[in-house]
């Protein structure tokens, strides 16, 4: 549900910054794929927005990133469903390997929000993101509950507001026009589960343009 919908959530939602056990069940590493931000603009509009907000989001947050695809938890087998295997990221490589796409441009749009969460909305005119997600997605089930929105997440909330409050503060922030963002490779990140803020490590990068894996 979110803020942009014709019924939304009636305020926000509190992040509890805690280590969710009954999650993890002693796992420690959770991963994804992702879009790392490092347009120096796109970087500077992110921080611009995040202090004009400091007073609704917790202060700490992860680096700025667009997730492609949900994956699990790192380990050597299936126990849970929500357990991720390296037989599974190997297929997910191969699967990334034969997409023959170009680099590509998506454009970063208006703030939103979910009740947990403000992010800002991304665009994707050519329609490369559902692609990629496809070609992941034939190696291993998504962990997801709800359907896939791209954005980019400005921060957790520290204090509940409701929807009518957000909505006018997010429709104060000063927004360019247009902010395009090049996307030159995807990464494969993982982070420690016992923190949820904690800071994304990538683990591989994909090049857009030629597709080669590499550890970094």
């Amino acid at each position: 549900m979110l803020l942009s919908d014709t019924v939304p959530f009636a305020e926000t939602t509190v992040a509890q910054l805690r280590d969710y056990t009954e999650w993890h069940r002693g796992r420690s590493r959770y991963a994804i794929w992702m879009i790392p931000i490092n347009c120096p603009r796109a970087l500077a509009h992110i921080d611009q927005l995040t202090a004009s907000l400091a007073d609704l989001l917790h202060p700490s947050r992860r680096q700025p990133h667009i997730t492609l695809f949900v994956c699990g938890f790192e380990g050597q087998s299936v126990r849970y469903d929500d357990d991720f295997t390296s037989a599974q990221l190997q297929r997910q490589l191969t699967g990334l390997d034969r997409l023959a796409l170009p680099p590509c441009e998506l454009r970063i749009g208006a703030p939103d929000s979910f009740a947990s969460a403000a992010f800002l909305t991304v665009d994707d005119p050519q329609g490369h993101l559902p692609r990629w997600r496809e070609a992941l997605g034939a190696g291993c089930s998504e962990i997801r509950q709800t359907s896939y929105v791209p954005h980019i997440t400005l921060g957790l909330y520290r204090r509940a507001i409701s929807a009518t409050e957000l909505r006018q503060r997010l429709q104060s922030l000063v927004i360019p026009d247009t902010l395009p963002l090049a996307v030159e490779c995807l990464e494969y990140a993982t982070y420690s589960s016992r923190d949820m803020l904690g800071p994304l490590e990538c683990q591989w990068r994909v090049a857009v343009s030629n597709k080669e894996a590499n550890s970094p």
